[in-house]
């Protein structure tokens, strides 16, 4: 019961499969009220299947690249909640064409895009919802090892990775007087929605786990784990810090 009595949201969940709906499962093994996030109605019909018959989940819509809908969703929080502990913006798109072909043929619309969904939408998130927060909070968002390292058919992605790490550190400098934390959990790729998205991901995660120091494979648990310990007291002293859940991959040379 690591987040016994805290309140928080996780924006947004696809389906079974995504990270996103991992941490919001635990989190509300671990105790917490968790508000969750469904991008429209469409995707909210299989967000409310997920949480059928589980007690301690309210459900909430926001599509990241409406301006209008940021305004709407404080006042969802300020009604549901009052408060809340914990904040985690589970988010990444960039059309399909931007992850194929030479990056330097990246379309101006298709770099925006990614830009207002992956990166600028946590941004935009905590400062429409930091009025909200507790004091000593936590706020996470997700992240991949493209963002500093080139990988096949990521492209735009990790542009827009690399801007959402940057992000997370000028966000935690300017909420730490507030206690609030802010960090990235980093997975490995992942068989997920957006993973797929990638060419070859299947091929990469064998090769992924072949290699990292730790022989086994990892997944949507992991990261899960690894949000827990970010979300929870546990980490009252780690701010603004990239926390790899790779088995280990990213020292590797190889």
């Amino acid at each position: 019961m690591l987040l016994e009595g805290k309140k928080g949201l996780v924006l947004n969940v696809t389906n079974k499969n995504s990270i996103g709906w991992a941490i919001a499962d635990l989190a509300n093994k671990e105790g917490a009220t968790v508000g969750i996030g469904g991008q429209n109605d469409r995707l909210m019909g299989g967000v409310l299947e997920l949480i059928e018959g589980r007690e301690g989940f309210i459900p909430l819509t926001i599509d990241f690249m409406y301006e209008e809908q940021f305004a709407l969703l404080k006042q969802q929080v300020a009604d549901q909640f009052g408060k809340i502990d914990f904040l985690v913006h589970s988010v990444g798109y960039a059309p399909k064409e931007a992850l194929n072909g030479r990056f330097l043929d990246t379309k101006v619309e298709d770099f925006q895009v990614a830009m207002q969904a992956s990166a600028y939408s946590f941004v935009r998130l905590v400062r429409e919802l930091e009025p909200l927060m507790n004091d000593d909070g936590s706020i996470v968002t997700l992240s991949y090892i493209g963002s500093t390292r080139v990988m096949h058919s990521y492209k735009v992605m990790g542009m827009a990775k690399a801007a959402l790490e940057a992000a997370v550190r000028y966000v935690a400098y300017e909420v730490g007087e507030r206690g609030i934390r802010v960090n990235t959990v980093s997975p490995g790729p992942v068989n997920t929605i957006s993973g797929r998205g990638v060419q070859g991901i299947t091929s990469f995660i064998n090769r992924v786990q072949e290699t990292a120091p730790l022989k086994r494979p990892y997944g949507q648990d992991e990261a899960a784990g690894a949000t827990m310990y970010l979300l929870s007291d546990f980490s009252k002293g780690v701010s603004a810090q990239i926390i790899f859940v790779d088995s280990g991959y990213n020292v590797m040379a190889v």
